[in-house]
């Protein structure tokens, strides 16, 4: 009997590039003994939806689209008491995420790798109880990937991203927070802040800090606090150009569980997407959470 697979994939992410790759990938599919499901997502939210509700009718769940396609198929897994393997297929234009796992950028090499792979058993972020793949984040930039016009990002790439946040900078907004992971307890002004489990955020390696594992347990949390005059200003676009943390306007630390409070509601992102406001912010490391398809070396 065969095996079957649900594929689930975004055909509009990056430049919509699957749909001259789309015979290859399923190809690819059947030829390793697989029965194959497609569904091309209809409208936002529409993978999460199809993973939560479907995926114990498969052996195998493999998705593609942009970070946020894969984040919805994750938040869709997660859901479920009982959940399957999840590959991978990237399609976006920056696609964080399965650069930190290895996954090829060419399509139907990272289409074999979803069905010949191995698992790898990967921490998950739990945020007020909703789920998060690879980073939660809330200040400067944030608003820009779920912003930016589709249209842009795909002509654009990564500079779409600091073209839009650029209009921002005349008026960057802090935010007055309580921080605590451990016995550890922050109050500070802080322009950006973010949760990460990703060897890069936003396409720049080396962001998130040396050492990073997608499965110790524990987050990559960087926060950065309000430059008062130019030389502060200065001191943090050094830190974060030469990735050397040798300045004291940016925190960085690993923690399991960290808790934010602010006293007015904030925008935060979950993987490049739209989080929601909140005044009060709970992220927990949910340990090797989720088994994802990686190669076999």
């Amino acid at each position: 009997m065969k095996k079957k697979l649900l594929f689930v994939f975004n055909p509009f992410s990056g430049k919509a590039q699957i749909k001259n790759q789309l015979l290859d990938i399923v190809d690819t599919m059947v030829k390793a003994d697989y029965e194959v499901t497609i569904y091309p997502t209809q409208a936002r939210d529409d993978a999460r939806h199809q993973v939560e509700h479907h995926a114990g009718e498969y052996d195998l769940v493999v998705c593609s689209g942009g970070d946020g396609t894969l984040d919805e198929a994750v938040t869709g897994m997660m859901k479920r008491e009982k959940k399957v393997p999840l590959g991978y297929i990237p399609a976006g234009s920056t696609n964080d995420f399965a650069n930190s796992l290895g996954i090829p950028k060419d399509m139907v090499k990272a289409a074999k790798v979803a069905v010949s792979g191995k698992n790898f058993a990967c921490d998950i972020g739990d945020f007020n109880g909703d789920s998060f793949v690879y980073v939660a984040a809330f200040g400067l930039f944030t608003e820009v990937s779920y912003r930016t016009s589709q249209n842009l990002k795909n002509i654009l790439g990564h500079a779409a991203y600091i073209l839009e946040g650029a209009k921002c900078l005349h008026d960057i907004p802090a935010y007055l927070m309580q921080v605590e992971y451990g016995t550890t307890r922050l109050q500070d002004e802080f322009i950006y802040g973010m949760i990460t489990n990703s060897t890069s955020v936003g396409g720049f390696k080396g962001m998130t800090g040396k050492d990073v594992l997608l499965d110790d347990g524990v987050f990559e949390v960087t926060l950065i606090k309000k430059p008062k005059n130019p030389i502060e200003l200065n001191e943090i676009l050094a830190s974060l150009t030469n990735l050397i943390d040798d300045t004291d306007m940016i925190y960085s630390f690993k923690t399991d569980e960290v808790r934010f409070h602010c006293k007015h509601e904030i925008p935060w992102t979950l993987d490049g997407e739209f989080g929601g406001d909140h005044e009060e912010v709970i992220v927990k490391n949910i340990h090797r959470a989720l088994e994802l398809k990686v190669e076999d070396n």
